[in-house]
């Protein structure tokens, strides 16, 4: 007999998981056999009794279970997560450090470099998602590395008592690549913990450390606050964005809306821009990016205005301000099916604003980090906001979130950022 308690589906339900996904809703079960407490491992059977998977159990959360593994053979113990770990950080060594094993780079050069000293300085500098949720197949979970330092995020009753664990391993699997962990903080204060059951807590996970992290990105230096900055401090899933728009910022006028720690703005700067305008409504937040540019050399070339982005760009279009690059990188507007209309104002708002301030031929980037704003709604929406303002827009790419924040085909919430470029011109 199973030392688990069964959940048995109803019959025709089931059709996420078996389509690869990870999650049981609670109107998907007939019946549970045998005794649990919420957080525990179970197993998953179809209405036949057919083994499924195990995962673990909330009955405070609509998503009932959320799965680990599909093998019998495979049990949720302490050899599994170091496996979705290791295979965690092999993934991102060979998509986010190409050139120290002989992948392909994004230069399309090839190195293979065999010195272990290089290699252990690169993966320590290395900032990427280490961990990611569902996607990773560890539920619920989203660890970020910053240099030598990892802050967890933890949203799921099931992996959040798993989570020590998990940061044990964490912290062997990198140390065998001669990275060695220095601190850990949590920054589990989402309000959707409590949807979970569990109460929303931030910080120190072992012995306190100094939270202002410095890292390096695209040849940019940033303070990383992984105490109050926001999410978990610093937004790294749009790493290669950033690359792609800079390129085109060379002797070019620039306005970075949504700034937060300045991250565009910078990455424009450092690539030759001959003035950034940056904003967003956080004190703190912009002063972080003041003392970002100021530790980059770059304060005399890109400046900050704190002030609401939809109170701007109005303004900032009476004055008859014009800039060759607008850039629109927003927090979510939405974060659930049910406000996806309201949502849709906003981006289409923003989005008419932003190319009524893009010169004639200049180029506009814009984004959407929330999953419920699929791919075709915000396309939808950028081309009534272009036939609002009069525009004609020449896309120049498409692009997603960077390789460290994979996308599960078989999750769609593992889908989330959408970033446009277009050429702006005059309708004819």
């Amino acid at each position: 007999m199973s030392e688990y308690a069964k959940i048995i589906l109803k019959k025709g339900e089931g059709r996420t998981i078996k389509a690869g996904g990870a999650w049981v809703f609670d109107n998907e079960i007939n019946r549970v056999e045998g005794s649990f407490e919420n957080g525990d491992i179970v197993e998953v059977h179809d209405h036949d009794d057919y083994f499924m998977g195990y995962g673990f159990i909330n009955t405070n959360s609509k998503i009932r279970v959320r799965m680990m593994s599909r093998r019998k053979e495979h049990p949720v113990n302490d050899a599994l997560l170091e496996t979705r770990v290791k295979n965690a950080w092999d993934y991102r060594k060979a998509v986010m450090c190409p050139e120290l094993y002989g992948y392909e780079s994004i230069l399309g050069e090839k190195k293979a470099v065999s010195e272990d000293e290089l290699k252990t300085k690169r993966l320590k500098e290395l900032s990427c998602r280490l961990v990611f949720g569902e996607a990773d197949f560890l539920p619920g979970i989203t660890i970020d590395k910053f240099s030598d330092v990892l802050v967890i995020e933890s949203l799921a009753l099931g992996t959040d008592r798993m989570k020590d664990k998990i940061l044990d391993i964490c912290k062997k699997v990198l140390a065998e690549d001669g990275v060695q962990i220095r601190g850990i903080y949590e920054r589990s204060d989402a309000k959707v913990r409590e949807q979970e059951g569990l109460e929303r807590i931030k910080g120190f996970i072992g012995e306190p450390f100094d939270t202002k992290v410095l890292i390096e990105e695209n040849g940019v230096k940033y303070y990383v606050d992984v105490e109050n900055g926001q999410k978990t401090g610093f937004f790294l899933d749009q790493k290669n964005n950033r690359r792609a728009i800079a390129s085109l910022c060379k002797g070019k006028k620039v306005l970075d809306c949504f700034t937060h720690t300045g991250s565009f703005g910078l990455n424009c700067a450092k690539a030759g821009a001959d003035s950034v305008l940056a904003v967003d409504a956080s004190d703190v937040g912009c002063a972080q990016a003041e003392e970002n540019a100021r530790l980059n050399g770059l304060e005399d070339i890109i400046k900050f205005k704190c002030a609401d982005v939809f109170d701007l760009l109005p303004d900032l279009e009476k004055q008859g301000e014009q800039y060759d690059v607008v850039i629109l990188d927003p927090p979510a507007f939405t974060k659930s099916r049910a406000s996806i209309k309201k949502a849709v104002t906003g981006y289409r708002e923003i989005n008419i604003r932003g190319l009524k301030l893009v010169k004639n031929g200049g180029f506009l980037a814009t984004c959407s980090c929330s999953h419920f704003m699929d791919e075709e709604l915000f396309a939808k929406t950028i081309r009534e906001a272009a036939r609002s303002a009069h525009k004609q827009l020449r896309q120049v790419e498409f692009r997603q979130q960077a390789a460290d924040h994979p996308i599960l085909w078989s999750n769609d919430a593992s889908y989330y950022l959408k970033f446009y470029v277009f050429q702006v011109t005059e309708e004819l």
